[in-house]
C-alpha cells in the first residue's frame, strides 16, 4: 500500500509521519515539496492545483492523507480566495482523482462548521452554520469530498496542539514567565486535542476501513472530556510548576469573547460527540488532561535538563 501525505511538516502531518510508517510505503510532502526520480518535482502545495494533481498521477498512492490547511483563521477574513483554494478546492480535486482511481481519502476538518450556539456536544448530522471563512472553506471542502463518492474519512477536530512548534501552552508559558497577572477567554468550549492522538486514531482507522469500507465517512474525533482556554491555561501552569518551574503569573482572570474582539468569530460551543468514531472503531479517548500533561513535559523537561 502507498500512502501520500500531504502537509507533513505541520502540527498533525509531523505526527502522522510517525505513525503511518509502519502501515504502507510512506511518501510525506511538505508545502515546498520533494525531488522525485529524475529531478521531478513532487509538488504539496496545496494551492496548486494542477501541480498536485500532477504529483498524484507519478506517486499513484492507494490511500491520499491530506493534513495540509489554510488555518490562520483571522487572516482568512481578508484572504479569502486563497483560503478556499486550500481549504476547497484542493481536496475536490484529491477527492476527484480518489474517486477515478479507487483511492482512499483521508481529510481534517473542524468544529467551525458549526456555529457554536448552545452546550450539547455537536453530531456528525447536526446543521451546519459556519461563522467565519475559515470555517466555510472548510465545510466546502467536506461536502466536495463527500460528493465526489470516493471512499473517504474525513475527521472534524477542535483545539488542536502539539509539543513542536508554536502553541496556546508554549504562548502561556512564555507569558507565564513574564506576568503576574493574564487575562484568557473563559466563555469557549472544547476539548484540547492532542495530534499524536489524531495520527494514532487516523492510522488504526486507516487500516480499519482498507479492510471493511463500510466503516469509511464523516466523524467527529477529539479528547474526552471538555474546558475552556482559560481552564486549559490553568493546567499546563499546574503541570509545568509540579515540574518545577518557576512562573511569575498568579492570577488568570476571566473574560468573555466579546471583550477580546478578533476579525474572525469563533464559536462558543465547540463541543464535539465522537460516539459515532469510538463505536465504530472500538476507540477509547483518553482525557484532553493526560495529553496536555505529556505535551507540557516534553515542552519543559529539555528547558530544565539545560539548567
Amino acid at each position: 500500500m502507498r500512502i501520500l501525505l500531504l502537509g507533513a511538516n505541520g502540527q498533525v502531518g509531523w505526527e502522522l509521519q510517525r505513525a503511518l510508517a509502519p502501515v504502507g510505503e510512506l511518501v510525506a510532502l511538505g508545502r515546498e515539496g520533494l525531488y522525485g526520480e529524475g529531478n521531478e518535482v513532487l509538488c504539496g502545495d496545496l494551492s496548486r492545483t494542477d501541480a498536485l494533481r500532477a504529483t498524484l498521477e507519478r506517486v499513484r498512492p492507494d490511500v491520499i492523507v491530506n493534513a495540509a490547511a489554510y488555518t490562520a483563521v483571522d487572516r482568512a477574513e481578508s484572504e479569502a480566495d486563497l483560503a478556499h483554494a486550500v481549504n476547497a478546492a484542493a481536496p475536490a480535486m484529491l477527492a476527484g482523482w480518489a474517486a477515478e482511481q479507487g483511492a482512499l481519502l483521508v481529510h481534517y476538518s473542524t468544529d467551525y462548521v458549526f456555529d457554536g450556539r448552545g452546550d450539547a456536544p455537536w453530531r456528525e448530522e447536526d446543521a451546519t452554520a459556519p461563522l467565519s471563512v475559515y470555517g466555510r472553506t472548510k465545510l466546502d471542502g467536506e461536502r466536495a469530498i463527500i460528493a465526489s463518492g470516493a471512499r473517504h474519512l474525513v475527521f472534524r477536530t477542535s483545539w488542536v496542539y502539539a509539543a513542536r512548534g508554536g502553541n496556546f501552552a508554549r504562548t502561556m508559558l512564555r507569558l507565564g514567565a513574564e506576568r503576574e497577572r493574564l487575562t484568557v477567554v473563559a466563555d469557549q468550549i472544547g476539548a484540547p486535542t492532542g495530534a499524536d492522538l489524531i495520527a494514532d486514531v487516523t492510522a488504526h482507522a486507516l487500516r480499519v476501513v482498507r479492510a471493511d469500507a463500510s466503516r469509511a465517512g464523516l466523524y467527529h474525533l477529539a479528547a474526552a472530556g471538555t474546558t475552556s482556554w482559560r481552564e486549559y491555561a490553568c493546567q499546563v501552569f499546574d503541570e509545568a510548576r509540579a515540574l518545577g518551574v518557576a512562573l511569575a503569573v498568579n492570577e488568570v482572570a476571566p473574560i468573555a469573547t466579546a471583550d477580546w474582539p478578533t476579525p474572525a468569530t469563533r464559536p462558543l460551543n465547540s463541543r464535539l460527540d465522537t460516539r459515532r468514531l469510538r463505536d465504530a472503531f472500538g476507540l477509547v479517548l483518553p482525557d484532553w488532561r493526560a495529553g496536555v500533561s505529556r505535551m507540557v513535559a516534553e515542552i519543559v523537561e529539555p528547558r530544565i535538563g539545560a539548567g
